[in-house]
């Protein structure tokens, strides 16, 4: 029986995506790197190769195909202007992007005919693009803030969180979000073996991260107004007690929502209340 080709996976090298993207893949049951000047680590166990590749590189290594899959930024995706698919978001590396300007741009369509500056040209020249506004894009590689103040641009497009930076440098924010974007897994065109089986394990990360499993002791006759408190996934796993008046109960609850369920549950009368973290899961 012939052993199918590993699945090759990018992994960002360095920035903000990487740790982030090494840890989960270590909580999915992957082999990481120990050496972290190496640039690839095979994990036969699971019949996988890891590349670790500059961020901003993965799409366009996984859109070219010379590998399967990687996990990367949606900005950069859209910025690579790479025919690499995204398959799954992974629920870290959160931005936003948005203009900012001085005092006399504040409306999208003040942009026309002006200078963008932004780290991300084709990101921002598609979006200006579909809203019919046509702007010269100044591209730079790092931090973009300065670049009216230094009459470079007339404007920037740049991630933003609360804003400082860009009012710092007497700019404000303006016009629509131009993107949300997050770590996400992406793959090349066409069918590739092994994804399933990786999607699901990340997935099962996902799952872990948000819910817990909470055990409780409860009377019997209490089985019904507790299911409310906790319904879980289906049901509770409801289980026997040597006291016969008393059964235990099993039950995944969102970890945010784990210490309101306990304080309903203590009134309601259950007793013993342990709250478990989840390592991996399958729903």
């Amino acid at each position: 029986m012939n052993t199918p080709q590993p699945l090759k996976v990018a992994v960002p090298n360095k920035g903000t995506l990487s740790e982030a993207s090494v840890t989960m893949l270590t909580e999915a049951g992957y082999a990481g790197r120990r050496d972290p000047r190496s640039l690839s680590v095979p994990d036969p166990a699971n019949n996988v190769e890891f590349y670790y590749l500059r961020p901003r590189d993965i799409a366009t290594y996984v859109g070219s195909g010379a590998l399967d899959v990687g996990i990367t930024g949606r900005d950069l995706l859209v910025d690579s202007a790479s025919p690499a698919i995204e398959t799954k978001t992974l629920d870290f590396g959160h931005s936003t992007f948005r203009f900012a300007g001085p005092g006399d741009i504040t409306e999208l369509e003040h942009l026309a005919g002006r200078r963008v500056a932004t780290s991300y040209p084709v990101l921002v020249e598609k979006f200006l693009a579909t809203h019919g506004v046509t702007a010269q894009i100044v591209r730079l590689d790092g931090a973009v803030e300065s670049a009216v103040r230094l009459g470079v641009a007339d404007a920037v497009a740049d991630v933003v969180s609360t804003g400082q930076t860009l009012a710092a440098q007497g700019l404000s924010v303006f016009g629509p979000v131009i993107l949300e974007s997050e770590a996400v897994l992406i793959a090349r065109e066409g069918d590739v073996e092994g994804l399933d089986t990786l999607s699901a394990r990340l997935q099962g990360v996902l799952v872990a991260r948000q819910f817990v499993l909470i055990d409780y002791d409860l009377p019997h006759h209490l089985i019904e107004q507790a299911s409310a408190i906790t319904p879980g996934l289906e049901s509770p796993t409801v289980s026997p007690l040597r006291d016969p008046e008393w059964v235990a109960v099993r039950v995944m609850v969102k970890r945010d929502e784990a210490h309101r369920a306990m304080d309903d549950l203590y009134r309601l009368g259950a007793r013993a209340i342990l709250v478990s973290s989840i390592h991996a899961a399958r729903i």
